[in-house]
């Protein structure tokens, strides 16, 4: 589970392409973490515990690492070089963005959210419902908006002030128009995330709030008994 608060900007090493799947190689800096970053020692369990006891760990294999908004598993790890590798499956290339990337391409990357920290975002769990396309960018005063187009499937989950996964980023609904939505981005949210490399026309994962999909389907459970 996520919280869409994005903790860094890595970038895609490599792509390994089979018949209909791929293997990412996947190049971060912050998430991680070496001993001398926390002022403490690492176990022979892969953990970083500093002088109070405190337990840190950067990216293990078997590791859940949302990527762009997608789930994915961390299969190896190389610490030295920062590197970790991920298997993505046809079914998740085909309902995400993912196919399109390529060496070098930025990537949005949040670990899963652990049980003592701050929920900063909204629950995401980095299954992705559906792509958008951006329709249209325009600035108000430090906001940036985004207007995004997205098909019926996806936009009857989304009501304004509701929250919205857009690239594995928690973001607020801030109007639904036009046969899509749209949301208000500060420069911060927009300069730390791989926002700033999207334009008009560019494709989007998008992950609508999950509470919603629940009640629809509990609600239908019922009118059928």
């Amino acid at each position: 589970m996520f919280t869409g608060i994005v903790e860094e900007i890595g970038h895609v090493v490599s792509i390994r392409h089979g018949p209909a799947s791929a293997q990412l190689a996947i190049r971060a800096d912050k998430i991680f973490r070496k001993t001398e970053d926390v002022c403490g020692t690492a176990g022979g369990d892969g953990m970083y515990r500093n002088s109070t006891g405190s337990a840190f760990r950067g990216v293990a294999v078997g590791d859940s690492i949302c990527t762009n908004g997608v789930c994915l598993t961390a299969t190896s790890v190389d610490a030295a070089a920062k590197v970790f590798t991920a298997d993505v499956m046809n079914e998740t290339l085909k309902r995400s963005t993912l196919g399109e990337l390529q060496a070098g391409s930025p990537v949005n990357l949040e670990r899963a959210m652990s049980a003592n920290g701050r929920f900063g975002g909204h629950i995401v769990s980095g299954h992705i419902d559906g792509v958008g396309r951006i329709s249209a960018l325009h600035r108000d005063d430090i906001a940036i908006w985004y207007e995004i187009k997205a098909g019926p499937d996806i936009l009857k989950y989304i009501v304004e002030k509701g929250s919205i996964a857009i690239e594995g980023i928690s973001l607020t609904v801030a109007g639904l128009r036009n046969g899509g939505f749209a949301v208000s981005v500060i420069p911060h949210t927009q300069e730390e995330t791989v926002l700033v490399t999207k334009h008009v026309n560019s494709r989007v994962n998008l992950e609508c709030d999950i509470v919603g999909k629940y009640v629809e389907k509990f609600v239908g459970e019922r009118s059928r008994e």
